[in-house]
């Protein structure tokens, strides 16, 4: 058997396992092999692979999905990480990141304050988290620039890659929702129901369980989400909202 923690959380509604249940089939429904899906620690998810191709299958997991690097001594600086943000909000010094490192034992890793001010300027991190729609389990990409494995910490920055996709989403002057917790077709069903669909502008899947919407300029955020809102039960939606 082989097993693959891959780069996908599964949580809220749980609609996550429906849906990479399908791609799996598209990715390996050709070869000698069954697959089992489960949540593993903080709700990364495994996927274990049996049968005469699992050797090429988790081979071509990896691939599609990317893989967690498991322990601490494998993480290393300078290296590029997807990660998910975690505890947003509950410390002031910074916003920790799940890279997904479970040995010697879970361990988060760090955006630090004085980072986030030389990057976005002087305000309060749970201001900045506020502003930018930031939201529990929102992916991103990370570059590891301090390793200290006595202290067992990790100091991250944004990769220049979603550096640039952050300062994208808080300056082009459309507002925006970040929705995780469900799947983007759950999403899409809620925009139908309420008759906002002609509301957005753009879809975007930045996870299994994780979607961006573009509203439409002059669409403003806090009342897609009051009517969206309630069709979305267990999900956190972060709003980037411009002023008229």
């Amino acid at each position: 058997m082989q097993e693959v923690v891959i780069l996908e959380k599964v949580y809220g509604d749980r609609s996550g396992f429906l849906k990479l249940d399908k791609k799996l089939k598209a990715l390996l429904g050709d070869l000698e092999v069954e697959w089992k899906l489960s949540a593993v620690k903080k709700n990364w998810i495994k996927v274990s692979l049996n049968g005469e191709d699992e050797e090429i299958s988790a081979n071509l997991v990896r691939e599609e999905f990317g893989e967690v690097p498991y322990k601490l001594s494998a993480v290393k600086e300078g290296e590029t990480y997807r990660g998910r943000f975690v505890d947003l909000g509950k410390v002031g010094y910074g916003a920790y990141v799940d890279i997904g490192i479970f040995t010697p034992r879970p361990k988060d890793a760090l955006l630090p304050l004085y980072y986030l001010k030389e990057t976005f300027g002087e305000m309060p991190v749970r201001q900045m988290i506020r502003d930018f729609g930031w939201v529990d389990n929102l992916p991103i990409e990370v570059t590891v620039t301090e390793v200290e494995f006595g202290a067992r910490e990790v100091e991250l920055a944004f990769s220049d890659a979603q550096l640039k996709r952050i300062e994208g989403w808080i300056s082009d002057g459309y507002d925006k929702l970040f929705i995780a917790g469900t799947v983007s077709e759950n999403v899409e069903k809620a925009l139908i129901k309420t008759g906002h669909g002609r509301d957005v502008k753009r879809i975007e899947e930045l996870g299994l369980m994780e979607t961006l919407l573009i509203l439409k300029k002059g669409t403003q955020a806090p009342g897609i989400i009051k009517e969206i809102g309630p069709h979305l039960r267990g999900t956190l939606i972060g709003a980037v909202k411009f002023r008229e």
